[in-house]
C-alpha cells in the first residue's frame, strides 16, 4: 500500500482536521507528523492548548491514521527528518498549507504532491483552529499597489497613493504574511471579535495610535489600520506624513468582484525573524515617483475592470518597490515568480519581505492557491 504523509499542528482537533485526514487516507497508509510544542511556539508565539503527547494520542485514536510522528526539525519544514525516514509515496496538504518548499521537497524525492481543497464533511460547517480560537470577524488587509508610500521616509520624496482592500478572515493567514496580521492582533485586543460601529476614520486612527504608542521606533504604516477598518477598495493619498491627506473608497460590487476573480495567492515560506527589509535601501525621488505612477495606473485599471492593465500596473508597483527595497526578494522568490510569470498578468508579494504569499493577477484557477473575499460595506 502507498505511504501517505501529512503534517500540521492539529491543536484543538475539530471536524475540519478529521475531514482532511480522512481524505488524505484515501491515498494510502496515513502517516501524520505534528509540530512539536517548541516549534509551534517559535512560529506562532503562543503555546498550544494541547501538548504534543496529547495531540499525538488523539490523532492515533483515529481509525484511518496509521502512525503519528512528532517533528524533530524546526520552522515550517520541521517534518523533513520524519518525511525522509518514512519515505512516503504521497505528500498531501490542504490549499492553505501549500508551499513551494513542500512541492520542491517532493520533486527532489520523487514523491507525488497532492493539494486538497478545504471541504467540510457533509452537513457540517467549515472549521479552522483559528476560527475556534478567536471566532473573530475582524478582517485582514491587503495592499494592491503603492505600498511603502505610507511611510514618510518614502513619500517625502514624492507624494503618492497606496491601494488597499479589506479581506474577510476566510483563511488562517500566516504571521509575517503581509496581510497586516500584527495590526489585526491589536484590533482584536481593542475590539475582541468585531469592528465597532461608528466613524471609520476615527476607528482607524484609534487602531493606528494603539499599535504605535509614544516612543515606538519603527512605526507601522497607517495603511494597515485603514485597510482593516475601511471595507472595500480604498485609495490613500500620502505626502510626507504618517496619515493620508485623503481617503477614497469604492464599494461598487462589479469592481470588488473583478478583484476577487483576478487574485490568487501562492503560499510562500515565512522569512526568518532576523530578516531586515531595510538593509541596502535605495530610496529616492525617481523611485518614489515610479511607485506612485504605478499605483495611479492600478487604480484606473481597477475602475475600468481591465485585467491586462491591472496586471501590468500591479507588477510595476512591485518592481518599483524592489528597486528601492532590493532585500524584499531572494532567489527562492524569484524562482517562484518565474514558475508562474507566463500564466499571469502580473504579480507582487503580499508584504514587504516578511514571507507570506506571492499574489498573482490571473482568472484561470491554479491548484494550490488561495482566493480572497473582500469585506463589503454593511457586512
Amino acid at each position: 500500500m502507498p505511504r501517505v504523509f501529512v503534517s500540521g499542528c492539529f491543536d484543538l482537533l475539530h471536524s475540519g482536521h478529521v475531514a482532511f485526514l480522512k481524505s488524505a487516507a484515501e491515498y494510502g497508509e496515513l502517516h501524520v507528523c505534528i509540530g512539536s510544542d517548541a516549534t509551534i511556539h517559535a512560529l506562532k508565539k503562543r503555546w498550544t492548548v494541547n501538548d504534543e503527547e496529547e495531540r499525538k494520542y488523539m490523532l492515533e485514536s483515529l481509525a484511518f491514521v496509521h502512525q503519528v510522528h512528532i517533528g524533530s526539525g524546526s520552522g515550517q519544514m520541521d517534518f523533513v527528518p520524519e518525511f525522509k525516514r518514512v519515505k512516503p509515496d504521497v505528500l498531501v496538504v490542504n490549499n492553505d498549507g501549500h508551499a513551494e518548499a513542500k512541492a520542491g521537497l517532493c520533486r527532489e524525492h520523487g514523491v507525488r504532491y497532492v493539494v486538497l481543497e478545504r471541504t467540510p464533511a457533509h452537513g457540517l460547517k467549515p472549521r479552522s483552529t483559528t476560527a475556534l480560537r478567536e471566532e473573530s470577524t475582524i478582517p485582514f488587509r491587503l495592499d494592491l499597489a503603492g505600498g511603502w508610500l505610507d511611510q514618510p521616509f518614502v513619500s517625502k520624496h514624492h507624494p503618492g497613493s497606496v491601494l488597499t482592500i479589506s479581506i474577510e478572515p476566510t483563511h488562517a493567514f500566516t504571521d509575517r504574511s503581509g496581510m497586516s496580521s500584527s495590526t489585526r492582533r491589536k484590533a482584536i485586543e481593542l475590539w475582541r471579535t468585531h469592528l465597532p460601529d461608528g466613524d471609520r476614520e476615527q476607528q482607524a486612527r484609534i487602531l493606528f495610535s494603539y499599535e504605535n504608542p509614544p516612543g515606538t521606533v519603527e512605526i507601522s504604516g497607517s495603511q494597515d489600520s485603514i485597510g482593516i477598518v475601511f471595507p472595500g477598495l480604498n485609495r490613500l493619498h500620502y505626502s510626507g506624513g504618517y496619515w493620508p491627506e485623503r481617503i477614497e473608497s469604492v464599494q461598487d460590487e462589479t469592481v470588488l468582484a473583478f478583484i476577487e476573480e483576478h487574485l490568487q495567492l501562492v503560499p510562500l515560506s515565512p522569512r526568518d525573524e532576523s530578516f531586515n527589509v531595510l538593509q541596502g535601501t535605495r530610496i529616492n525621488a525617481p523611485g518614489a515617483r515610479t511607485l506612485a505612477d504605478a499605483a495611479d495606473d492600478c487604480w484606473s485599471a481597477l475602475l475600468a475592470k481591465d485585467a491586462s492593465a491591472f496586471g501590468s500596473a500591479f507588477r510595476r508597483s512591485f518592481e518599483a518597490q524592489v528597486a528601492m527595497f532590493p532585500n524584499m526578494v531572494d532567489d527562492g522568490i524569484r524562482a517562484t515568480i518565474a514558475a508562474h510569470a507566463d500564466k499571469a498578468h502580473g504579480w507582487k508579494l503580499s508584504g514587504a519581505g516578511g514571507g507570506g504569499y506571492l499574489i498573482l493577477v490571473r482568472k484561470e484557477p491554479l491548484p494550490g492557491t488561495l482566493r480572497i473575499t473582500i469585506r463589503r460595506s454593511g457586512w
